[in-house]
C-alpha cells in the first residue's frame, strides 16, 4: 500500500488517531494540502483537522518561549528556597559540631569505661 492509500484508510468513523498520523496530517495542511482533501482521505472533519492543526502551532509557539512558564517558575523559586534553608542548615550543623569537637565536654574526650 502506498502512503496515499493508506491515508485513504483513515482512522475510521469515531476511530481514534495516533499522534503520528495527526501531526503527518497536520503537516500535510501546512504543506498546502486542501483541507477538504486530507479530511476525505482520513475520514475525519475539517473542524476536527482545523483543530489539531491550532493546537500543533501552538504547542510550536509555546516551545519558541523564551520565558518560564508560571509553573515552572514557581517551581523554581521553591526549590531555590529549599536549596537556601539547606545550605544554612548545613552551615549550623557544622558551628555545632566545631564546637562540640572543640570543648572537653560529653562528646569531647571520652574516658574508656575498662
Amino acid at each position: 500500500m502506498t502512503t496515499q492509500q493508506m491515508d485513504t484508510v483513515g482512522a475510521g468513523r469515531g476511530g481514534r488517531m495516533s499522534r503520528q498520523r495527526k501531526r503527518d496530517a497536520v503537516l500535510r495542511l501546512l504543506r498546502g494540502e486542501d483541507l477538504d482533501m486530507v479530511s476525505r482521505s482520513l475520514g475525519v472533519t475539517a473542524a476536527t483537522l482545523s483543530s489539531w492543526r491550532h493546537a500543533f502551532l501552538d504547542g510550536g509557539e509555546a516551545s519558541l518561549a523564551t520565558k518560564p512558564t508560571d509553573g515552572e517558575e514557581r517551581e523554581s523559586d521553591r526549590l531555590k528556597a529549599r536549596l537556601g534553608e539547606m545550605l544554612l542548615e548545613r552551615e549550623l550543623l557544622e558551628q555545632k559540631i566545631a564546637l562540640l569537637e572543640g570543648n572537653s565536654g560529653p562528646l569531647g574526650r571520652r574516658r574508656s569505661r575498662r
